[in-house]
């Protein structure tokens, strides 16, 4: 698995977010508990495992373990397709 800054995730995920527009609520979305959910934002926002560990105030082993209930709850291959997801769910909120 390849590895991208984080500064490089976050205007990645930007610049798709601005092209895109919120289609229907993924399948899969439902089943995930509130923390993983939290995750998923984390995620959508392009934060690394210790920058997400920080804001939700848990170890970065926890923050593993949810990232890979997240992407096997919503079928994803990795955290970038996550990522995407949460930005088309409407779950990151705009920064702009």
């Amino acid at each position: 698995d390849g590895v991208i800054e984080p500064s490089v995730t976050r205007r990645l995920l930007t610049a798709f977010a601005a092209t895109s527009k919120p289609t229907r609520t993924p399948d899969g979305l439902d089943q995930l508990t509130d923390r993983e959910r939290e995750v998923l934002v984390c995620l959508g926002e392009g934060l690394s495992n210790q920058e997400i560990g920080k804001r939700l105030f848990i170890g970065e082993t926890t923050v593993k373990t949810h990232v890979s209930r997240v992407l096997t709850k919503l079928d994803l291959k990795s955290r970038v397709q996550a990522a995407i997801l949460a930005q088309d769910a409407g779950l990151v909120p705009d920064t702009e």
